[in-house]
């Protein structure tokens, strides 16, 4: 079951400003999530609606829809400051 992966204008302006070697491994798990949307390792937020990867020292907040099978990029920023 493949899902479509869309990222919002505001995570992919976060996610340009990454460093270079740490946004290609972040794109790589963003794309991950066509195929996987609930990898191993991600969560469930609490308090908002949501799940979270890791990668790195970054984080990739986002939705899934299973009814329409997409997942929704929301924020890509670092630990420290993503969940402000």
């Amino acid at each position: 079951m493949s899902y479509e992966v869309a990222i919002l204008r505001r995570a992919v302006k976060e996610l340009a400003q990454l460093p270079q070697k740490d946004r290609l491994r972040v794109e790589a798990d963003v794309e991950a999530l066509g195929s996987h949307p609930r990898p191993h390792g991600s969560r469930k937020l609490t308090g908002r609606d949501g799940y979270r990867i890791r990668s790195g020292d970054y984080r990739v907040v986002y939705e899934i829809n299973d009814r329409l099978q997409s997942v929704t990029v929301f924020h890509v920023g670092h630990r420290k400051d993503i969940y402000r």
